[in-house]
C-alpha cells in the first residue's frame, strides 16, 4: 500500500529561452572583441557563452520535458529529464574546461600581444550581461537542471572578471602571462563545481539514498512505531532531488491496525525526512519455516527489541 504526494514545479523553459537569446547575442560580441584584441580570456569567455547558449537550450528542453504527465510507459512522468539535463551540462562544462586549459598552456609557452583596454571594456559589459542572465535563471525553481545552467553562466561571470583583472595587470605591468594564468585558475574553480554537479546527478540516476537521509535511522524510526514488529527490504531513493521515495516491508503484530500504522508512518516520514512518496507492504510475522530464503536481502531485518 502506498501514499503518494507528487508535486510538479513550474517549468523554467521561458526563463531559459530569454537567457539563451541574451547570451548568444553577447557571445558574438565577445568573439569579435577577443579576436580583435587578441585576448584569450575574451575568446575563452566567448566560447563559454556560446556553450552557455547551448546549455540553456538543453535546460529549456529538459524543463519542458519534465512537465509531461505520467503515462503507461513512464509511471513517474519525465521528472528526471531535468537531472539528465544537468548531467549533460556538466559533461559539456568539462569539455570547455579541457579546451580552455589546452589553449592557456599554449599561451603560456608562447605569449601573444593583448589589447588590454578593449579587453577590459568588453569584459566589463560581459559581467553585466552574465549577472543579468544569472538573475533571470535564479528566479525560477532551484533544481539540478537550473544549477547546471547556472554553472555555465557563473563560469562566464568569473571568466569576465578574470579578463578585467588580466587587462588591468597588462596595462600597468605589461606582463602577458597573467591572462592564461587567470584562465587556468578559473578553469580549476569551475571544474570543482562541475564535478560536484555531475556526482549529484549520477547519484540521483543511480537511485542512491539522498545525502540528507540516513537509511538506518529511517528504519529504526519505522520499527519504533506502535504495532510494528520489524522492517526489511527498506529502500529510499530520489525520483528527483526534490522528490524522495521510500519502499519497505513492515511486519505487524496485528494486520487490523494497519490503516492507523500506515497513516502514522506516512506522517512521520514526511515530517521528519521529507519523504512524500511512500510504499509500504504490511506482513504478519512468519515462522522460521515460512521465511523466504530464495533471495539475498540487501537490507537487514530491523526488529523491535524484546522487553
Amino acid at each position: 500500500m502506498s501514499v503518494h504526494h507528487y508535486h510538479k514545479h513550474t517549468s523554467g523553459a521561458p526563463a531559459f529561452i530569454v537567457a539563451l537569446g541574451i547570451t548568444a547575442a553577447y557571445a558574438l560580441v565577445e568573439l569579435v572583441g577577443g579576436w580583435w584584441s587578441g585576448s584569450l580570456a575574451l575568446l575563452g569567455d566567448s566560447g563559454h557563452m556560446f556553450s552557455d547558449a547551448f546549455a540553456l537550450g538543453i535546460a529549456a528542453v529538459a524543463a519542458k520535458l519534465s512537465q509531461r504527465p505520467t503515462s503507461q510507459r513512464h509511471s513517474y512522468g519525465w521528472a528526471r529529464a531535468e537531472v539528465i539535463g544537468a548531467l549533460l551540462n556538466g559533461v559539456l562544462m568539462l569539455a570547455i574546461i579541457l579546451m580552455l586549459v589546452v589553449e592557456a598552456v599554449g599561451r603560456l609557452q608562447a605569449p601573444r600581444p593583448v589589447a588590454a583596454s578593449a579587453m577590459m571594456l568588453i569584459a566589463l559589459v560581459g559581467i553585466a550581461v552574465n549577472a543579468g542572465v544569472a538573475w533571470i535563471i535564479s528566479r525560477g525553481t532551484h533544481t539540478l537542471n537550473t544549477r547546471g545552467a547556472l554553472l555555465h553562466v557563473l563560469g562566464d561571470l568569473l571568466s569576465s572578471f578574470a579578463a578585467v583583472v588580466a587587462g588591468a595587470v597588462i596595462l600597468t605591468t605589461g606582463w602577458l602571462p597573467i591572462d592564461p594564468i587567470l584562465s587556468l585558475v578559473i578553469a580549476g574553480l569551475i571544474l570543482i563545481s562541475a564535478l560536484r554537479l555531475m556526482k549529484e546527478a549520477l547519484h540521483v540516476l543511480m537511485e542512491g539514498v539522498p545525502a540528507a537521509i540516513e537509511l538506518a535511522e529511517v528504519g529504526r524510526a519505522l520499527v519504533e512505531l506502535p504495532g510494528v514488529v520489524s522492517v526489511h527490504d527498506l529502500h529510499v531513493w530520489s525520483i528527483t532531488p526534490e522528490q524522495v521515495a521510500l519502499s519497505a516491508h513492515v511486519e505487524l503484530e496485528d494486520l487490523q491496525h494497519w490503516p492507523a500504522i500506515l497513516a502514522s508512518a506516512s506522517a512521520l516520514l514526511r515530517a521528519r525526512y521529507g519523504i512524500g512518496h511512500v510504499t509500504l507492504q504490511p506482513e504478519t510475522p512468519r515462522g522460521p519455516d515460512e521465511r523466504d530464503t530464495s533471495v539475498v536481502r540487501l537490507w537487514p531485518r530491523l526488529s523491535r527489541p524484546r522487553r
